[in-house]
């Protein structure tokens, strides 16, 4: 048998497949901003969803949604474990997994990840994928990396531009190569973000928050919402900061949320006094820690909500800018908001990854203090074949353990 066989294939698995559907449709009505001028029929992807869902309902003796709204009210209330699905593999989802954030309303990013990333078909993730595409072959064709660079840490840093900073943006001469993507990705806020004539932004991620009810504000990204209410950020009063833009959303939720991560890192591995490039090899991966003895570390960041398919979707680390060892980080808070996320991903990962470690970002920085204090141990290394945990860390922190041994330079292409 070989390893690519010892994988589950659950992604064919049909109980998934129509969670995929109820997904989609989820999506596809979360794009209605206008539901009081929203006629029927209900989008074809919405109907096929219930469609699918009745019939296994049925099949299985339990009683089935009796429209898309409650289709919807499933979603938002019911944990994908409590589903009528008796095929749907029990360890793959959470407890308390659901579609819709029951706050809010608003799809969770798992909902994003179930019918973007388990399948690669949606038109939300297609647009992100194309965005980052066309400003790598822009700054590629006028060989401006540095252009490529202001680009990302734009997305990352500027989710949201009153007037004043849009004007300063489209003069701003790093981001000439990619100044068509500028204005296109930037759309205008919906009414429905503003309260008593203005709007808040996250503290803690920029991006806007959401009103949900006369004094409640609620963030998007699972990161804040994990830490606790959002903290307020910039107040735009809109009858002082004129019309208002924000990223779009595929972009907030795929580049700016883990952007985030990345520069956060950037600051405390600098703060150690290491060398950090960030995004080098127009973006050949996320970053490249350079220590004082030449030893180079890459790292891709990677904030998935699921640890199913950030395994599936684990590749080795492309080679050039070249490196010594090379793991992909996810934030911490997903690992300690469930306990098998490691397990899962190592579980998941192919062949075909090499082996590659995923660790927490404390992990990580715990293993370049230990580096740098001199340590060359397994704890203080971060690639294939090197088991060891650093000290102190909880158990719910522990990186998966290595299924390989380490690869040369050859082998991380």
């Amino acid at each position: 048998m070989t390893d690519q066989q010892l994988v589950p294939d659950w992604l064919s698995n049909p109980d998934v497949m129509l969670l995929r559907d109820v997904a989609t449709a989820v999506l596809a009505l979360a794009t209605v901003e206008d539901l009081g001028s929203f006629a029927l029929p209900y989008p074809d992807a919405a109907q096929r969803a219930l469609d699918a869902l009745v019939l296994q309902c049925l099949r299985n003796g339990a009683q089935p949604p009796a429209g898309v709204p409650e289709m919807v009210h499933w979603a938002r209330r019911r944990p994908l474990s409590s589903w009528p699905l008796d095929r749907l593999p029990t360890e793959l989802f959470g407890r308390a997994d659901r579609l819709i954030d029951a706050d809010s309303g608003e799809p969770a990013q798992l909902c994003h990840e179930l019918a973007v990333r388990g399948y690669g078909d949606s038109t939300g993730r297609q647009y992100d994928e194309l965005v980052i595409h066309e400003a790598l072959r822009a700054c590629r064709a006028t060989s401006s990396p540095e252009s490529y660079t202001a680009f990302r840490r734009l997305l990352v840093t500027r989710p949201v531009l009153t007037e004043a900073e849009w004007a300063e943006v489209s003069t701003d001469l790093y981001l000439d190569p990619v100044r068509f993507l500028i204005d296109e990705i930037y759309a205008p806020v919906p009414l429905g973000r503003r309260r008593d004539g203005a709007y808040l932004c996250c503290h803690r991620c920029l991006t806007l928050l959401h009103p949900v009810s006369d004094t409640e504000w609620w963030c998007e990204r699972d990161q804040c919402r994990h830490r606790g209410p959002a903290p307020h950020g910039r107040r735009l009063v809109a009858a002082e900061v004129g019309e208002l833009r924000q990223l779009r959303k595929p972009l907030r939720q795929f580049v700016t949320g883990p952007g985030r991560a990345e520069i956060s890192l950037e600051d405390q591995l600098r703060a150690l006094g290491l060398s950090v490039e960030m995004w080098p090899g127009f973006d050949a991966y996320d970053l490249r820690i350079t220590f004082p003895d030449g030893h180079v570390w890459a790292i891709d960041v990677k904030d998935w909500a699921h640890p199913a398919f950030l395994g599936r979707a684990a590749s080795a680390v492309r080679a050039d800018p070249p490196y010594d060892e090379a793991c992909w980080v996810v934030p911490g808070f997903r690992v300690r908001t469930r306990r098998d996320y490691l397990d899962v991903y190592a579980r998941e990962r192919g062949p075909g990854a090499g082996g590659l470690r995923l660790l927490t970002d404390n992990q990580l920085m715990r293993a370049a203090q230990l580096r740098l204090s001199g340590e060359r141990g397994p704890g203080a290394s971060i690639g294939p074949g090197s088991t060891g945990s650093t000290a102190g860390s909880p158990a719910v922190e522990q990186a998966a353990p290595s299924d390989g041994a380490r690869k040369n330079g050859a082998n991380r292409a």
